[in-house]
């Protein structure tokens, strides 16, 4: 068999999407699956590298999701592979809170020292980004005292109890699962395509509802976080006009109010920084941190101001296989390849050039309302032109143009409140050729409908 590294980095289809055996093992997977579980992507994937996917019928696919931000380094990076081997031969489990182990320790020294801000800081580990925010709320909650957690329309934060009951999206996240946990209060988040004020005032206007509405309907003495993605994810990739964070980030200061970035999908040089919060300078008291961190492999961070931290009771926080020592060593992996194969750059790079052929295909296209995002974080909100506002959104055609990708060999994510946003996460080692390929088949798709 080709080992991954000999996979070549580009598009091949040698059967239709999906194959025969992809469409064998799909039927296997309607028997023996929960049918709670969605299918993006019709192929079952066998072996992968950097920014290609091979199915089991032999088709190479261009990957334009990472996972969903996952595998910010490429699929099996070398530094990955070569720790999780090492570990695992080491040994793989012994919960750190019962015997604790190296890496552990030194996954949150790198978490410490890479998230924004010079201040005292440390670190917790679990299993992912929902386990993080969890843990996030609940420490915020025991430092402060107060019960109430400020969250943001059109936010994504997970799928237990408690982050289904912060999220903005009730299909297919939330529907049918409730009720959810109390003192979760929802704001409104500027919008810019669809923000209905001017534009020019946006960020001033926006902050000025938030505070008014905290100090009437909840109370800043109550109010225990400010949780926020710097660019949401699930949402469609909505980024906060210029200003709205360090000014969010300040009013939490003022009042006491912990400031909780949620980093999950933005983190680890996705966005052309390290964290997107590094962007306009903000420094949040907390961070919640998963996906690209572990290169692959599961495993999530909190990381906050020491004393927030320390504030909790020994025993407070934990967990069996929080901060698996397989997942740390893949951790540390992909950290330092982000680090010596200066992917920050790399990313910033991929902005300039995934959002140059976007911003193209928005002068090609009048479904293409907008091209947002940051670095390797990318999106386009699909709408019918002519429409109330020119801003109805148009998920048919979303649906359209990604099947016309699936069947031609890229995989490409939909994202949005309203399903018609086409986002863009590529691995940060994809080459400009992929790009190129990936945004001629986009191309093409659009010119389908």
């Amino acid at each position: 068999m080709t080992t991954t590294t000999e996979i070549t980095q580009e598009r091949r289809l040698v059967t239709a999407i999906p194959g025969p055996k992809s469409t064998q093992a799909l039927q296997r997977r309607a028997e023996a699956v929960s049918g709670g579980l969605g299918l993006t992507f019709p192929a079952v994937i066998e072996r992968t590298h950097d920014a290609i996917m091979v199915d089991i019928d032999g088709n190479q696919i261009i990957d334009m999701g990472s996972g969903i931000g996952v595998t910010n380094v490429g699929n099996t990076a070398s530094r990955v592979v070569e720790n999780v081997i090492e570990q695992a031969q080491a040994f793989t489990h012994t919960c750190f809170t019962v015997a604790p182990y190296i890496n552990y320790i030194e996954v949150c020294e790198a978490l410490n020292r890479l998230t924004p801000g010079t201040h005292k800081k440390k670190s917790m580990l679990a299993n992912s980004g929902a386990e993080a925010v969890e843990n996030a709320i609940k420490i915020a909650r025991h430092y402060t005292k107060r019960p109430a957690v400020v969250v943001f329309e059109h936010a994504y934060h997970g799928r237990t109890n408690l982050t289904m009951a912060l999220n903005s999206k009730n299909m297919p996240y939330n529907d049918g699962f409730g009720p959810f946990a109390p003192a979760v209060y929802r704001m409104p988040l500027p919008y810019e395509l669809r923000w209905i004020g001017p534009k020019e005032s946006i960020t001033e206007d926006a902050l000025e509802m938030i505070t008014q509405k905290i100090e009437k309907e909840i109370g800043a003495k109550n109010v225990a976080a400010i949780l926020i993605e710097p660019i949401q994810g699930e949402g469609g990739f909505i980024t906060p006009p210029k200003g709205f964070l360090p000014g969010l980030c300040e009013y939490a200061t003022k009042n006491g109010i912990v400031f909780i970035a949620d980093e999950v999908q933005t983190g680890f040089a996705r966005t052309g920084n390290m964290f997107a919060m590094e962007h306009e300078g903000v420094v949040p008291d907390m961070v919640t941190t998963a996906k690209g961190l572990g290169g692959g492999l599961p495993i999530a961070g909190v990381t906050a101001r020491a004393e927030i931290m320390d504030s909790v009771h020994a025993g407070g926080l934990g967990g069996t296989f929080g901060g698996n020592p397989v997942s740390c060593a893949a951790a540390l992996g992909a950290i330092a390849t982000i680090e010596e194969e200066g992917l920050i750059a790399r990313a910033q790079h991929i902005g300039q050039v995934l959002g140059d052929g976007l911003r193209a295909l928005q002068a090609k296209y009048p479904v293409i309302a907008e091209v947002r995002g940051r670095g390797a974080m990318l999106a386009i909100e699909v709408v019918i032109p002519g429409s109330k506002g020119g801003i109805e959104p148009d998920a048919a055609a979303v649906a359209k143009v990604l099947k016309h990708c699936t069947e031609n060999g890229v995989f490409i994510l939909s994202a949005g409140t309203y399903g018609n946003v086409i986002r863009f996460l590529p691995p940060l080692v994809i080459s400009d050729a992929l790009i190129a390929d990936a945004l001629a088949v986009l191309d093409a798709g659009f010119a389908t409908l």
